[in-house]
């Protein structure tokens, strides 16, 4: 109440009647009420809405909408307060210089003498704040009941009619008064601006909130605080606009002379003269007017039974105000230093004293008060301040509007008088409000919220306080994915959705860095991982890393999810996957994996398992897409990796980042040696140990101090820059797509979908297809026009009418050479004996296949010799993945084959749809 009850109610509120009349002053004063009463309502609701701390409406903005918003409008209403009291200081000082005048004790000026009362009256309750909350709260009391006071004592004195008060405009009630001053009769003001300067007197709302961590029970008292003060304030406003303007003249010149006689006041039409006054030269500019309700702010002093009560009742209304004013904009400001979104203002946080006072803002917000006393000017500083409070105002009532839209469970206020429309209407309502006022300030002050949003965005501070902006990102989400799950999907919509076997996301960058590429904005990217060999899994610790790991994501700017999964061995877990990844329509459709580059060192059981997960692929409807790089992927053993690849994720609470990798002799994933076959080049998986269940290769979680930093060895150095090669930007090269199979349009899809990004646009696409030599400008045509059709640019087109020619002998020799480990060699052994060693190594590869494949496995050895000859320079070589026959070829020959077709190349992609078309002709 003391801060509603502002400066506005003693010395302007007479002036704003004179300018609107009392229909419009009536008018203003319930607009602003109906902004306050709206405001009040919402604030009530996020008051109830749990345990409310310090920090007031930023407190109350910043959890409910999140810091980009909250840190917007937390720093410009500690601002608008700082402000504030700055205006209610030049309020008092006004009405002390007004009585100097009078008593004709003028120190300098009226404009100099304002600054100077300013300036000591600042200070002395800069000094009552420092004191603390005990002796604010004992000043607010006493100058309550002195406020109070004066405003009984006026509406007494209005209804004693003194005649010496007669030639100063004040006649008491007076019908013709009343209506002579119903309407308006604006003097180089508009009912905007009027409104404009009456506004601040309705921002003292928050006061209580703004405390709200001095209070006992907040939850309590603001609600029933904020909204018993503006219905009482509301009432005592709209009282004082009606009786100033039923017994007080517009204009009176407080000279005797001007008194007319009772024979001249049978024709009058103005209400003056009907009282027996002639202040027409008084109106007519002829000689000054010095009261009335146009010219007099200390209209009400004149009024009063006594008038120092009145003086009295200005100090207490002003003084109250800016005490209220200067004790918010520093707790404000404090909690919005302690939750660090803003850099270098953390020293303003610091609390002094067993209440925590906020002695650093004291000074701050003293010294930006009295920067704005010097103005002096009371009608400039009040619209100032305006447009920063309906800010606030709006957004607290977006606030209720937002957490109700949501929908969230978490919003329930014990508060329930309110209505999400009502708080919309009213956050729409201070918006426009604020550009009726003054349209540019309007416009400055959303320049400034949304560029304080921007950064905040940007940044990203790292908190967490259950907005309801997460909320309803969370029901649009779900309410989106819904709808699309009801959708067919159409060819047109196509998009690669991948899943990536990653391991952990860290352990394999090129193969992240490569698919997310193609797959960023476009489609889906899960990084998904298989965890093996534990027989009592720790699921906590699977939760804790999914999460670790997504942060880690997140912080690398790759839009991805990680998936992590616990399983018996690596068949099932990438079963799992394939099936139970993603959620409805957003769901892969492509299992990416590296290639297996150590597959002749290690058990080969690991390479049944290998080969099998790609026939899963497909008999899931999946695509397959496999990345070799002839350096390798997996970076994982490579101690500091994270360190050189600028990995820097940071534990929770933790300011250390990962210069070594744990190893565990239980893991064969994080052993350098070239048998960690498990996990080593392309099944994302982890093996735990036993006894303490911890994932073992955890890159970019711990600082092992006993470990030293090595020197990288020349194998591993050139790991470490390839597995970087695709965050570079590729130059201008080519990407070369060998379509050798029509497998639906995938594998000319993804080099499209690379070469659209911003790293591979200077990149030409060369497509290189078979055909027969007498074909070949036949075919050429042909490629081109379709082609063209799917809208795909491309540079050139070769048709490799060789394609079919036998392999040098040599080559054929290197891969018998290669495959011999593997053979059965039936002929060799008993029938019997053939078929036991066939059962337990179903991966050995018998004369029968070998034969009958041979024509198969000299196109492989045919398409090396092409590759190189024709794509050694390429940046990246697209082909088609051949095929073999789930059952009838086994995983040893079919692993060779992929061998020897990508052997000693630049990045090689072998990609294969799942024969479902991803192209069409047609808009």
């Amino acid at each position: 109440m003391l801060n509603i009850w502002g400066v506005m109610l003693f010395i302007r509120m007479t002036w704003i009647v004179g300018q609107a009349g009392i229909a419009f002053a009536c008018l203003i004063v319930l607009m602003a009420t109906v902004v306050t009463t709206i405001t009040g309502l919402s604030t009530s609701a996020i008051a109830t809405n749990g345990f409310v701390r310090g920090g007031g409406a930023y407190y109350l903005i910043s959890r409910s909408l999140g810091p980009e918003f909250g840190g917007s409008i937390g720093l410009i209403f500690a601002f608008a307060n700082a402000v504030a009291v700055a205006m209610y200081v030049v309020g008092f000082a006004e009405t002390v210089v007004e009585l100097l005048k009078g008593a004709d004790a003028l120190m300098t000026n009226e404009i100099n003498d304002i600054r100077i009362i300013g300036t000591i009256t600042v200070i002395v309750l800069l000094g009552i704040s420092v004191a603390g909350m005990e002796w604010e709260a004992k000043a607010q009391i006493f100058l309550l009941v002195v406020l109070i006071t004066a405003i009984i004592n006026y509406f007494i004195g209005s209804f004693i009619t003194v005649e010496s008060k007669k030639s100063m405009g004040f006649f008491g009630y007076d019908a013709s008064i009343m209506w002579e001053n119903m309407g308006p009769d604006f003097r180089e003001e508009t009912f905007f601006s009027v409104f404009a300067i009456f506004f601040p007197a309705a921002t003292g709302i928050l006061a209580g909130a703004n405390i709200s961590g001095d209070l006992a029970d907040p939850q309590m008292a603001i609600p029933k605080g904020t909204l018993l003060a503006i219905l009482i304030t509301g009432i005592v406003y709209l009282g004082v606009a009606v009786s100033t303007g039923s017994c007080i003249l517009r204009d009176a010149s407080g000279n005797e002379t001007h008194r007319l006689p009772s024979s001249f006041m049978e024709n009058c039409t103005d209400a003056s003269c009907k009282l027996g006054f002639d202040f027409s030269s008084c109106k007519a500019g002829n000689e000054p007017c010095s009261f009335g309700l146009h010219n007099d702010f200390q209209a009400m002093s004149l009024v009063s039974g006594f008038g120092p009560i009145i003086s009295a009742g200005i100090f207490s209304a002003t003084l109250s105000s800016a005490l209220a004013s200067l004790v918010s904009a520093p707790k404000v400001f404090q909690a919005l230093c302690k939750d660090n979104i803003y850099p270098g203002i953390g020293i303003f946080a610091k609390g002094y004293g067993k209440n925590n006072e906020p002695l650093r803002g004291y000074i701050l917000t003293f010294g930006i008060a009295l920067a704005f006393i010097l103005i002096a000017e009371l009608n400039t500083i009040a619209p100032i301040i305006s447009n920063f409070f309906l800010a606030s105002y709006a957004l607290i009532n977006f606030s209720v509007f937002h957490a109700s839209l949501a929908n969230s469970p978490g919003w329930r206020p014990s508060f329930t008088y309110y209505n999400m429309w009502v708080s919309l209407a009213g956050a729409v309502l201070c918006c426009v409000v604020m550009f009726v006022i003054n349209w540019w300030a309007a416009l400055f002050t959303n320049v400034i919220v949304l560029g304080l949003y921007i950064y905040v965005s940007y940044k990203k501070p790292n908190v967490n306080w259950g907005s309801s902006t997460q909320a309803l990102t969370y029901h649009q989400a779900l309410t989106h994915t819904l709808h699309l799950s009801g959708v067919e999907d159409h060819i047109k919509n196509f998009r690669p959705q991948c899943l990536v076997m990653t391991g952990y996301p860290n352990s394999r960058p090129a193969l992240l860095d490569l698919v997310h590429t193609f797959t960023k904005n476009v489609g889906l990217m899960v990084c998904g991982h298989v965890r093996t060999g534990c027989r009592r899994p720790n699921f906590k610790d699977l939760a804790t890393d999914q999460s670790r790991y997504q942060r880690w994501l997140m912080k690398n700017q790759t839009k991805a999810f990680y998936t992590p999964v616990f399983a018996d061995d690596m068949k099932q877990g990438c079963q799992y996957l394939l099936q139970a990844a993603g959620l409805g329509r957003l769901k892969p459709n492509t299992l990416v994996l590296g290639f297996k580059n150590d597959w002749t060192d290690g058990d080969m059981m690991n390479v049944e398992t290998y080969i099998s997960m790609i026939h899963d692929a497909f008999d899931f409807q999946f695509g397959a897409v496999i990345l070799r790089l002839k350096e390798g992927l997996d970076v994982s053993h490579i101690q500091g990796q994270d360190d050189l690849l600028s990995s820097q994720e940071k534990s929770a609470g933790a300011k250390d980042v990962v210069l070594s990798i744990e190893t565990s002799k239980d893991s064969d994933s994080s052993k350098p040696s070239s048998k960690a076959t498990s996990l080593q080049n392309s099944p994302a998986i982890q093996k735990d140990d036993d006894d303490d269940r911890k994932a073992t290769t955890q890159p970019l979680l711990k600082k092992d101090k006993r470990s030293p930093t090595v020197p990288l060895n020349v194998s591993e150095q050139r790991l470490l820059e390839a597995s970087q090669q695709f965050q570079k930007k590729q130059g201008k090269g080519t990407v070369d797509v060998w379509w050798l199979f029509d497998d639906g349009g995938l594998t000319l899809l993804i080099p499209y979908l690379l070469t659209n990004k911003k790293r591979w646009k200077d990149c030409k696409i060369r497509v290189f297809i078979g055909g027969k030599i007498n074909r070949i400008d036949h075919d050429r045509r042909a490629m081109a026009t379709l082609l063209s059709k799917f809208r795909i640019d491309f540079s050139d087109i070769t048709v490799l009418g060789d394609i079919n020619t036998k392999p040098k002998k040599e080559h054929v020799a290197a891969f018998e050479e290669m495959i011999e480990p593997y053979r059965l060699k039936e002929d060799n052994m008993e029938l019997e004996a053939a078929e036991m060693l066939k059962n337990s190594e179903p991966w050995r590869i018998t004369d029968n296949e070998l034969e009958l494949y041979r024509a198969k496995t000299n196109r492989q050895i045919r398409l090396n010799e092409l590759l190189k000859e024709h794509s050694s320079t390429a940046n990246l070589i697209v082909i088609s993945l051949p095929l073999a026959r789930k059952g009838a070829v086994s995983s040893a020959l079919y692993m060779a084959w992929l061998e020897v077709l990508s052997k000693d190349l630049p990045p090689v992609l072998l990609v294969r749809g799942n024969h479902q078309s991803v192209l069409t002709f047609y808009s």
